[in-house]
């Protein structure tokens, strides 16, 4: 969204003098132009998604500026129209904007005012038509594409990876920092695996009491302790046949952890209070925000639990780690707010894109997410983003403003298909440019072609 989509103007006036004024002016400001003498004329030229304004007179030879204007709302609603109207005629111009018009210019008026007026009316086209792009590509996706949603390399290989782990019944750790989508990516795991028609079951290890962990993960029997008035069926055990998410394994207590591991090797599992194994069989995720390994090292977690639940590893990479998912992401929490909050996605605007794009995320994907719930609740200021990242200890500026370059070449070359020449004519560069930067940011173009076609 932060690359500057052309838009041009579609001009209507049959004052042969006056049209061929306002075309030289429009021009001059390195504005693209069509004009028309009627709107009958223009009419084949308008089609849905096109990247134009429309500029009309209101009193035309033909069909007038407000009858095109009433067709035009009926073939994109969202085209801004600007309609021209005589000197003093009040009453044409309040008709104009209850009929949906996006501005009136009183005739004459001057090339200043006529280039300020349609520059902002297209940057509106712009805006929406970026979204629609955005609003079509989620639209399309489909499986763990529409779940786990992102075009950068990095999300690409999760997803690749979900795909291999998920057919094969192993355990699976999962690394990432807070908010990065574990709960997502075991989720993922789970509905595409055989599993699926089971039980998906999931325990924050870090939100239980140690005095609680136990029987939540094994269960009980009545009179097992204080307070055990009924049965109680575990996690392991309802999780019979399908997953165990557990989250935040690293807080699970040293006493448990061992009982746990026991559960593991022998697939069985004892609910407090009862001598009796009960088999279970179950994939078992586990996610941690922190380095097991590590943790083992240091006495902080058992190192048999540790190779036991390493099977295959799935890590996360943080947000700011791939910017160029920012946007689209953004715009699926919207859309997901707005359903929710029943009421229409707003859009974006360039400046709330440069703050996304810049923002160090600490809280990653789930605070973007949040940003996008005050974003449609129309509560979102400045200050609830935080400030830009100028260079954390281990992510120098040059080192961010090289993953925003990348996002936005890659994002015209997709958006071109591909076409190096025309992501240049977008990003208004010469083509020997945006070769270099390609070379420059390791681009794979051949890969950007394929997913286009």
């Amino acid at each position: 969204m932060i690359d500057q989509l052309s838009i041009g103007v579609i001009y209507v006036e049959d004052d042969d003098d006056v049209r061929i004024g306002a075309v030289q002016a429009l021009k001059l400001a390195g504005i693209d132009v069509l004009a028309f003498s009627s709107a009958e004329r223009a009419a084949p030229s308008i089609r849905v998604d096109m990247p134009f304004v429309v500029v009309s007179d209101v009193r035309l030879g033909g069909k007038s500026g407000l009858e095109f204007l009433s067709s035009l709302r009926r073939t994109d609603p969202e085209l801004p129209v600007i309609l021209v109207t005589a000197h003093g005629d009040i009453s044409m111009a309040v008709a104009a904007m209850r009929s949906g018009a996006y501005d009136f210019i009183e005739k004459p008026c001057s090339s200043e005012q006529l280039v300020t007026v349609v520059r902002r009316a297209a940057e509106k086209r712009r805006l929406t038509l970026e979204v629609r792009a955005l609003r079509s590509e989620l639209a399309d996706q489909r499986g763990i594409e529409k779940t786990l949603i992102g075009r950068s390399p990095q999300i690409q290989k999760v997803r690749r990876l979900i795909s291999t782990l998920a057919a094969a019944s192993v355990d699976v750790m999962i690394y990432g920092e807070t908010g990065t989508g574990k709960d997502v990516v075991a989720n993922c795991l789970h509905n595409h695996s055989a599993r699926r028609s089971a039980h998906y079951v999931a325990v924050n290890c870090g939100g239980l009491p140690e005095s609680l962990v136990e029987s939540e993960l094994f269960g009980h029997e009545v009179g097992a302790f204080t307070g055990a008035i009924r049965q109680r069926i575990g996690k392991l055990e309802y999780a019979n046949g399908g997953t165990l998410f557990l989250d935040e394994i690293e807080s699970m207590p040293l006493s448990v952890q061992v009982k746990l591991l026991r559960a593991l090797q022998e697939r069985t599992i004892e609910r407090v209070g009862s001598n009796k194994p009960i088999p279970f069989d179950c994939r078992i995720v586990a996610a941690s925000k922190a380095d097991l390994l590590q943790l083992s090292e240091r006495k902080l977690f058992r190192s048999d639990l540790y190779y036991r639940l390493g099977v295959a590893f799935i890590e996360l990479p943080p947000l700011r780690e791939r910017r160029e998912d920012i946007t689209l992401l953004f715009e699926h929490f919207t859309l997901e707010a707005a359903r929710r909050f029943e009421c229409d996605a707003p859009i974006a605007d360039e400046k709330l894109v440069s703050r996304l794009l810049s923002y160090a995320w600490p809280g990653n994907v789930r605070e973007l997410r949040n940003v996008a719930d005050r974003f449609v609740l129309g509560v979102l200021n400045d200050t609830m983003i935080g400030t830009p990242e100028l260079g954390a200890a281990d992510h120098s500026l040059p080192r961010q403003l090289e993953t925003v370059e990348r996002a936005i070449v890659e994002d015209a070359l997709r958006r071109k298909k591909g076409d190096i020449n025309a992501a240049a004519t977008l990003l208004s560069v010469p083509k020997q440019t945006l070769y270099d930067k390609i070379k420059r940011l390791s681009i794979d173009v051949e890969a950007i072609r394929g997913h286009a076609g």
